[in-house]
C-alpha cells in the first residue's frame, strides 16, 4: 500500500513539473498579438441546412460587421450573401423547401428588428416595414407553408403574434396579447399555444391557451421558476423546465388532455433549455454545468443519448438538425479558442470542420485556458470565478489583474471565448470573471440573494474576489482593477464610489449609474418583464427612489479617486448615452483621469469590428498608463480624452 502511494506522489510530481515546464516554456516563447490580430478572428452565428444539406447558411463577421454567407456542408469556400457595411445582418434560416433566405437588421444596434426576404435572385424585401415596430422571428409552421413572428406595431408595449405565408407573405393575427404574456412555443397542430407570464425576475407562471376554444389553462401550481421548452410532434405533450421544490431547474412532461405530470431528467446543475429535432425524432438538451454547456442528443424511440463526437481541448457548445434529421450541425470551442462550424453525419458518422476561425498568426498554446475556482465572500459564502492567468506569471514576475463582472444583473460569466480578455491576458493581466450572488445558473437561492441589495453585498463579493487575487503569488496586489459592461459596468461605478481604495483603476462599458432614470426610460417591449425588475432592483415611482438614488454611482462622483474609461454606444436603447454622458462629466470635476470612448453606430455593446478594435485599444492603453504604469499621460491629456470615431450611419 505504501509503494502504492509513494509511485502515486511520483507520477503527481511528475505531471507537476510537466505543466510548469510547459508553462515556462510558453512564457519564454510567448508572442505578444496586437488588437488587428486579434479581432482578424472571425466570429460565426447559426447554421441552417440547405433543403437539399448541400450548404449551410450562417452569420460571420469577417468583412468587419455581420454578413449572410452560404459555406458548403461538405468544406469549402464561404459565398458571400450580403454585403452590408452598416447595419449588421443575421441570418435566420433558408426557407424549408428552397433556397430563398430570411435574415433580421436592426439600425446599428437600436435593437429595433425587422424582418427581411433575400430571394434566389438576389432581391430584398422588408417583410414587417412598420416603422418603429420590433420585430422577432418565432418559427417556421410544421407544415411548412409559414411562419411565426411577434410585433408590436399594434401596442409598443405587447409582442402580437403573426402568420406569414410565404407564398403571398399576407400575415394573420394569431394571438393578440393583451395581458402582457410571452408567447413562448406554438404546437405543430397550430392549436395550442404556450404562453409565460413574469412574476418576478425567477418565478413566472406558464399557462396553455386553445386557440379554438379559447380556454387557458395554468400548467404550474406553486409560485417558481418555470420556463416553456418545446410541445412534442403529435402535440399531446408539452414540455417545460421548472426549479418548483429545487434548486435546480428540471425537465418535466404535460399531458395536455389529463393534465398529468412526469419528471423527465433532473441534473445536478440547471437543465437550461430542451427541444425536438423537426419530426421528433431526437430531443437536445442543454445543461449549465459550472457555467459550461453540457449536451446531450436522445434518439426518442430509443429512448438512449447518442454518442457525440469527442474534441480534445474544446466541447460542443450548440447544435443545430437538417429538417430530414440525417446531419448535424455542431459549434466546438473552448475559453482558448473561438467556435468552429462542423457538420456531422448521423448515420455514417462522417464529421467536417467547415470554419477555422482562430487568426492563422495566433499560436493557440499562447492562449490561456480558463479555470473555474471558488473562493470565501466576507459572510463565507463559496463564490465562483473564471480564472484566466497570463502564461508570464510567476512568483518572481508578478502581474497585475482585473475583477471582471457580467452583465445583468442576473448574467453569469461562462467559460466561453473572449477576443478582449484574451488580449488582456496575452499582455500580462490575469482575470478573475466573478460570478457574484445573484448570478444564474448556481441555484435559485444564489440567484436571489442580490435582490434589493445591488451595489452592496454582491460588490461586496466582488471586492472579495481581488482579495483572492491578491493573495495569489503571481499577482501584483497593489494593482487590480474593476471591468464591466452594462449591469458590470454599474458595478465597476459603484466599487470605485462605494469602495473606492479597493480598486485601482474602472473599466466602465456603458454601465447604469443613475437608477432612477434607466429604470424609467426601459423599452416599452421590456413591459412585460418591468414589474419584475421593480421586485428585484426597486420601483422608481415609490419609496424606493430613496435606496435608487443612494446606490446610483452618478449622485455620489465626488467619491471617484481612481483613474477611469467609459465606452458607450450612442444608439444604446437600454442604458442611455446620458447615463455615460453624465458619469464623465461627475468625475472630471473631481481632476481624476477619465478616457471616454462614444460610438455613434453601435448600440447595447459593439460587434463592428473597427469599433471594437478601437474599443479594446484605448482599454489596453488606459491600464498600461494606469494600472500596470510602464507609460505615462502625455501632459495630462488622458483626463479629457473624448473619441468619437468616423463612421456611416444610416
Amino acid at each position: 500500500m505504501k509503494r502504492m502511494v509513494l509511485l502515486l506522489m511520483i507520477v503527481l510530481l511528475w505531471s507537476c513539473k510537466q505543466d510548469n515546464k510547459e508553462s515556462s516554456d510558453v512564457a519564454i516563447n510567448l508572442k505578444q498579438y496586437t488588437i488587428e490580430q486579434f479581432m482578424d478572428n472571425e466570429a460565426v452565428r447559426g447554421g441552417s441546412f440547405s433543403p437539399d444539406k448541400s450548404n449551410l447558411l450562417v452569420s460571420s463577421n469577417r468583412s468587419g460587421i455581420y454578413n449572410m454567407y452560404t459555406i458548403p456542408a461538405s468544406g469549402g469556400e464561404y459565398t458571400t450573401i450580403t454585403a452590408s457595411d452598416s447595419s449588421s445582418i443575421f441570418a435566420v434560416s433558408y426557407f424549408p423547401n428552397d433556397e430563398r433566405m430570411l435574415y433580421r437588421a436592426d439600425g446599428n444596434g437600436d435593437e429595433i428588428y425587422h424582418l427581411y426576404l433575400r430571394d434566389i435572385d438576389g432581391t430584398i424585401t422588408e417583410l414587417t416595414p412598420n416603422e418603429g415596430a420590433r420585430v422577432g422571428f418565432y418559427g417556421w409552421t410544421h407544415d411548412e407553408k409559414g411562419f411565426y413572428y411577434g410585433s408590436n406595431k399594434r401596442n409598443p408595449q405587447f409582442m402580437d403574434i403573426y402568420e406569414m405565408d410565404i407564398s403571398s407573405f399576407e400575415s394573420k393575427l394569431v394571438y393578440q396579447n393583451d395581458e402582457g404574456l410571452d408567447v413562448n412555443a406554438i404546437s405543430n397542430d397550430k392549436n395550442t399555444l404556450a404562453l409565460s407570464k413574469t412574476i418576478n425576475t425567477n418565478d413566472s407562471d406558464l399557462f396553455l391557451y386553445s386557440i379554438s376554444d379559447k380556454k387557458m389553462t395554468q400548467v404550474n401550481e406553486t409560485q417558481s421558476g418555470n420556463s416553456a421548452q418545446d410541445f412534442s410532434t403529435e402535440g399531446k405533450n408539452f414540455y417545460y423546465t421548472t426549479d418548483d421544490g429545487s434548486e435546480f431547474s428540471y425537465l418535466m412532461k404535460y399531458n395536455i388532455e389529463t393534465g398529468t405530470k412526469e419528471k423527465v431528467l433532473e441534473k445536478s446543475w440547471d437543465v437550461s433549455g430542451s427541444s425536438f429535432t423537426i419530426n421528433g425524432k431526437y430531443m437536445v438538451t442543454y445543461i449549465n454545468e459550472d457555467a459550461k454547456n453540457v449536451i446531450e442528443v436522445k434518439d426518442m424511440s430509443s429512448g438512449k443519448n447518442i454518442d457525440l463526437p469527442n474534441f480534445e481541448g474544446g466541447s460542443i457548445t450548440n447544435v443545430g438538425f437538417s429538417r430530414d434529421e440525417t446531419m448535424m450541425r455542431m459549434y466546438v470551442g473552448g475559453s482558448n479558442s473561438p467556435s468552429n462550424l462542423y457538420t456531422y453525419n448521423l448515420d455514417s458518422k462522417a464529421q467536417r470542420q467547415l470554419t477555422s476561425v482562430l487568426n492563422d498568426e495566433i499560436d493557440v498554446s499562447h492562449l490561456v485556458n480558463a479555470k473555474v475556482i471558488r473562493y470565501k465572500s466576507f459572510d463565507g459564502l463559496e463564490v465562483p470565478a473564471i480564472y484566466y492567468l497570463p502564461h508570464q506569471a510567476s512568483v518572481d514576475n508578478q502581474v497585475p489583474a482585473l475583477v471582471w463582472v457580467h452583465g445583468g444583473p442576473g448574467g453569469q460569466s461562462r467559460q466561453n471565448f473572449s477576443s478582449l480578455v484574451q488580449y488582456m491576458v496575452n499582455h500580462g493581466y490575469a482575470v478573475l470573471a466573478v460570478n457574484n450572488r445573484g448570478s444564474s445558473g448556481y441555484g435559485k437561492t444564489f440567484y436571489q440573494m442580490d435582490d434589493l441589495n445591488h451595489g452592496e453585498k454582491d460588490l461586496q463579493d466582488c471586492v472579495e474576489g481581488k482579495n483572492w487575487l491578491a493573495s495569489q503569488v503571481e499577482i501584483d496586489g497593489e494593482k487590480i482593477g474593476i471591468l464591466g459592461g452594462s449591469y458590470g459596468g454599474y458595478m465597476t461605478m459603484a466599487a470605485l464610489t462605494y469602495t473606492p481604495e479597493e480598486f485601482a483603476v474602472g473599466v466602465n462599458l456603458f454601465g447604469v449609474t443613475n437608477w432612477m432614470r434607466t429604470l424609467k426610460s426601459i423599452p416599452p417591449w421590456w413591459e412585460s418583464f418591468k414589474d419584475a425588475l421593480y421586485q428585484e432592483l426597486g420601483d422608481p415611482y415609490s419609496a424606493d427612489s430613496t435606496r435608487l438614488k443612494r446606490i446610483s454611482p452618478l449622485f455620489h462622483t465626488d467619491k471617484v479617486t481612481k483613474p477611469l474609461i467609459v465606452l458607450q454606444g450612442a444608439k444604446d436603447p437600454r442604458v442611455l448615452q446620458v447615463e455615460s454622458d453624465e458619469i464623465v462629466a461627475g468625475v472630471r470635476a473631481n481632476g481624476v483621469p477619465v478616457e471616454y470612448v462614444l460610438f455613434e453606430d453601435e448600440g447595447h455593446g459593439f460587434v463592428k469590428k473597427e469599433n471594437q478594435i478601437k474599443a479594446y485599444s484605448s482599454i489596453l492603453k488606459f491600464l498600461d498608463v494606469y494600472l500596470k504604469k510602464v507609460e505615462d499621460p502625455i501632459d495630462g491629456e488622458t483626463q479629457n480624452t473624448e473619441i468619437k470615431p468616423e463612421t456611416e450611419t444610416n
